[in-house]
C-alpha cells in the first residue's frame, strides 16, 4: 500500500505534558509547539500531534511503540524507577508485569491523560 502515517491527534488535557511523558520514556527530543500542537516527532517521521482538548472528556486512545530490546529494557527501567502503573495486559488485570508474546516483550502504561501506550519488541521469524 503506497500511504504512509504522516501524524495522528492526540487529544489531551495539557499537551505538553503528555508529549513530554512519552518523550522521556523514550529517550527522544522533546516535542515542539507547532501551532495548536505540541508535536512529538518518532522515527520514519510521524509526528503525535497533541491538541488541549477545551470542552468535554476526550476519548481514551491506545498507541504502540514497537522498540528493540534494548530500548525496551531503557523505557522498562524508567517505568519501574518512576513509580509508574503499568500492566502486562491492556485490560490492565495483571500489575507490575510484562507480557512475553511473539518471541517478544511489552508492557502497557497510562500517560498522564489515560491514554494507553504499549511498548513492544518482537521477534520476526
Amino acid at each position: 500500500m503506497p500511504a504512509r502515517l504522516d501524524h495522528t491527534i492526540v487529544h489531551v488535557n495539557d499537551r505538553f505534558a503528555g508529549a513530554r511523558f512519552l518523550a522521556d520514556l523514550l529517550g527522544g527530543p522533546q516535542p515542539k509547539e507547532n501551532g495548536p500542537f505540541a508535536a512529538l516527532t518518532l522515527d520514519g517521521g510521524v509526528t503525535l500531534d497533541y491538541l488541549d482538548q477545551r470542552q468535554g472528556p476526550h476519548p481514551s486512545q491506545h498507541l504502540a511503540f514497537l522498540v528493540s530490546e534494548d530500548e525496551f529494557d531503557d523505557i522498562y527501567a524508567k517505568i519501574v524507577a518512576r513509580q509508574i502503573p503499568h500492566w502486562a495486559d491492556p485490560t490492565q488485570q495483571t500489575a507490575g508485569e510484562t507480557y512475553r508474546l511473539f518471541g517478544g516483550r511489552g508492557v502497557y502504561v497510562e500517560d498522564p491523560d489515560g491514554h494507553l501506550l504499549e511498548f513492544l519488541t518482537y521477534v520476526v521469524e
